[in-house]
């Protein structure tokens, strides 16, 4: 079988795997929509519950939609399949979070900590990584903007503690096309 075939076989079997992803959550709100308010909080003082300490809370399948998560310590959390959207996370603390299949879209993790956190399986469409430290980070299976996963095979370092996956190999920084790994320094 040829590379190509191969290739094309191994998207394919990405599509799909996103698609039984999402196929429940489409269905799901077509039988039952949730109403625009529980999804956007009106009220600013509803986030004041995110001004408790939590590193290393358990916050799976929860859900910011247009929140400021600015300078937020959220290092060894449970944020497994958490939804964020239109969220600021600038100068936030993910070290060690568990983000695994978190459905992350136009959020801002400028400057973040996300060293030795878990984006395996991640949708993170739209998402700006400017200036976060990903030492140790896996991204394995994350889907990212073509340019965004460009800027981060950029500064890819480390191995995940958890994981034992390589961010680099993680990024799939070999096979982006155009890309030249960067030359040791020395």
């Amino acid at each position: 079988m040829s590379i190509e075939m191969v290739s094309i076989f191994s998207s394919l079997h990405k599509s799909c795997k996103r698609l039984f992803i999402f196929l429940p959550l489409i269905i799901g709100l077509l039988i039952n929509p949730i109403s625009a308010n529980a999804l956007y909080p009106s009220d600013p003082s509803s986030v004041d519950v995110l001004k408790d300490d939590l590193h290393g809370a358990d916050l799976h399948n929860t859900e910011y939609v247009k929140y400021d998560l600015s300078g937020q310590d959220l290092g060894e959390a449970n944020l497994e399949g958490a939804y964020f959207s239109v969220t600021t996370a600038k100068n936030a603390n993910f070290k060690g979070a568990n983000m695994s299949n978190v459905i992350a879209y136009a959020v801002r993790f400028d400057n973040a900590d996300l060293s030795d956190s878990n984006f395996s399986n991640g949708e993170l469409l739209k998402s700006v990584f400017d200036g976060a430290i990903i030492d140790g980070t896996d991204f394995t299976d994350a889907n990212l903007d073509l340019s965004e996963r460009k800027s981060l095979c950029s500064r890819a370092t480390g191995t995940n503690s958890k994981t034992g996956v390589d961010t680099f190999e993680s990024l799939e920084c070999t096979g982006l096309k155009g890309y030249m790994p960067p030359t040791p320094k020395g």
